[in-house]
């Protein structure tokens, strides 16, 4: 007899329901409540903030630079994390059955590699951007043009797709990715995939973040030091725009040291843990993605001008990317 389409799916769902092995998470009410809450709360919150680091990059000229790219990128990744992923987390934290259905359960995980992977690497390359600024300010326009900075983007993208497909080739690959628990879906990767997935996706990132970021400083209080010894005017120039590219990289520090805090428990919980310490852990992790156009506000000028045009509507006025908002 022909299986109806869906019928598979259904069946596993229903033997996810009578299946008790599926159900060893015991979930009180209290603690799911301030999950979905919580979890609701953020994926609006990224939505919204990283939505309107976008329409700002992409609409106001003036903020059409090399640095900007690598932010829009981030904040392209991080507004894909608060529309797909957490909405993911939430239905999939609601019921101990996968309801999505198989093809789902093989590109859910495919979204989430790719976006956690290029925003690492998103955040190296704005490290390397701030490095040849802070560093090498005579060579910084020659070096750093808007098309190969793009270029570098759309690269870093492309190898997260890459990237993510060999990871999870063993997850494509399966034919039955419910065999553990009927109606779950179980990620399936081999051990050494995952030691590499540590190195690639984080231990080597954050190796050069680190290294750039102690070489900048290293860099910046010596120049800081010249300044001051040094009142020749017509090094005033000079001075501001080293002052502007300190202040950038260290914008830019806070939301990396950020990122590593947020990241590092969800790589580090290698033993089993309950389900309430695995969702905050999860909570923590995506929740980067909330925290970087909050930095924005607080630390980049143009970002609150921008806001303010966006929310009281004057980018709709003709020749309003033309403004300043320096």
């Amino acid at each position: 007899m022909q299986t109806l389409p869906g019928e598979e799916e259904i069946q596993d769902l229903l033997s996810c329901q009578l299946n008790t092995s599926c159900q060893t998470q015991v979930r009180s009410r209290n603690e799911s409540a301030l999950v979905y809450t919580a979890l609701s709360f953020v994926s609006l919150l990224t939505v919204l903030l990283n939505m309107l680091v976008l329409i700002s990059i992409s609409h106001f000229r003036q903020l059409h630079t090399p640095t900007n790219v690598l932010i829009f990128s981030l904040a392209l990744a991080d507004l894909l994390v608060g529309a797909l992923m957490i909405p993911q987390e939430l239905i999939s934290r609601s019921n101990p059955c996968w309801y999505l259905g198989r093809l789902m359960c093989t590109l859910v995980p495919y979204a989430g590699c790719i976006f956690t992977c290029s925003s690492i690497w998103n955040l190296a390359l704005i490290s390397v951007d701030r490095y040849i600024a802070v560093c090498e300010p005579l060579l910084y326009p020659s070096r750093v043009t808007m098309r190969r900075t793009i270029s570098c983007s759309i690269l870093n993208w492309i190898c997260s797709f890459t990237y993510c497909g060999w990871f999870l080739v063993d997850h494509f690959g399966n034919p039955h990715p419910y065999h553990s628990c009927t109606g779950l879906c179980v990620v399936i990767f081999s051990p050494t995939s995952g030691m590499v997935d540590l190195f690639v996706s984080f231990i080597c990132p954050c190796c050069v973040i680190v290294v750039l970021y102690i070489r900048i400083f290293t860099v910046a209080i010596s120049q800081a030091r010249s300044f001051k010894s040094n009142s020749v005017s017509i090094e005033s120039d000079l001075m501001k725009t080293s002052k502007s590219e300190r202040k950038a990289a260290k914008t830019l520090s806070i939301v990396i040291v950020v990122y590593l805090l947020c990241f590092a428990p969800y790589f580090s919980s290698l033993s089993p843990i309950d389900w309430f310490s695995q969702v905050v852990i999860i909570w923590i992790f995506q929740m980067n993605s909330c925290l970087n156009p909050l930095i924005y506000a607080f630390f980049y000028p143009w970002f609150k001008k921008s806001v303010k045009f966006i929310i009281t509507l004057k980018i709709l006025q003709p020749f309003s990317s033309e403004l300043n908002l320096m």
